[in-house]
């Protein structure tokens, strides 16, 4: 097992981070995260939040659970009311809105299907009408279908992969900009897949090159306004949509090929959505963040 270094500037002794996991297999998408073992880590015991994002309000898509919960936390800890974009899972969601709660701030649940543009704009409706503002939008939900080659994937998985993971982003972002005033944020979450690609996940990789080329495009359409756009691209993160996605020996060496060995945790991206979130980030748009365990990426 990997093990940080005790010896940290935060007050405390970090984690320790498993390197390899059970094998376990779920046979639905989206993944359920109580039914993870170990279950993610969402919420790093070194963090120490500043208020950064005191008074804000954010739409999470895919917060109930993996990354997404992980942003939601850190947000509330930073001072946000965050609203949760979610299918169908929800004592996942519930869970995430406990622990926003726990934190002293608002969380509004929102569930529904984002490749729906009327839900789209529903969800910020309602988002609205219950916080009077919008600052960040997170586009984080995803799902993947591996296939072995490309004529395996059906017009309808394709269709599907698409509609979830980039036209959803088009549909809220869409209903949100009417609201965003200057100094408003919106994170991309994208993919290591974006940048190397991946023989089984065909469509799913084409899906995150597609976020990285529309992160840069709408960041110039925008930044006339005072909006900033980025995203985030992550490497192997143990999150529900692993189990849901791989078989269960593949799960168990899930990371291990990463240069740190081992997968990373939703916990340990978190910080880098509340630094695009934040006024850290004031001269930065356009840009991808990598938090991958080690990978090289030049892009």
């Amino acid at each position: 097992m990997w093990i940080a270094d005790s010896n940290t500037s935060g007050g405390g002794a970090s984690p320790s981070r498993p390197d390899h996991f059970p094998p376990q297999h779920q046979d639905h998408q989206p993944g359920i995260e109580s039914d993870m073992l170990p279950p993610p880590e969402a919420e790093s015991p070194i963090y120490r939040p500043a208020g950064k994002l005191t008074g804000k309000v954010a739409v999470i898509t895919g917060g109930d659970s993996g990354i997404g919960r992980a942003v939601a936390i850190a947000f509330a800890k930073e001072g946000a009311n965050v609203s949760i974009v979610y299918l169908n899972e929800y004592t996942d969601a519930k869970e995430t809105q406990r622990q926003i709660v726990q934190e002293g701030r608002e969380c509004l649940l929102l569930s529904g299907d984002i490749g729906d543009p009327a839900f789209c704009k529903d969800a910020v409706a309602r988002t609205i009408g219950t916080f009077a503002r919008l600052d960040t939008v997170v586009n984080n939900a995803a799902e993947q279908h591996p296939v072995d080659s490309l004529d395996k994937i059906s017009p309808e998985q394709l269709q599907r992969t698409f509609a979830t993971n980039v036209f959803g982003m088009f549909y809220l972002t869409q209903a949100a900009l009417p609201h965003l005033a200057a100094g408003a944020t919106i994170i991309n979450t994208a993919s290591i897949t974006a940048y190397k690609g991946n023989p089984i996940l065909l469509d799913y990789s084409a899906t995150k090159g597609a976020i990285v080329s529309f992160t840069r495009s709408l960041s110039l359409s925008v930044v006339g306004q005072g909006i900033r756009v980025n995203a985030v691209a992550p490497g192997p993160i143990w999150t529900p949509l692993i189990p849901s996605t791989f078989n269960a020996t593949e799960v168990a060496k899930f990371g291990s090929d990463s240069p740190m060995k081992r997968a990373g945790q939703p916990d340990e991206l978190a910080p880098a959505y509340v630094y695009l979130a934040s006024e850290d980030s004031s001269y930065v748009s356009g840009q991808v963040i990598h938090v991958n365990g080690g990978t090289i990426v030049n892009g």
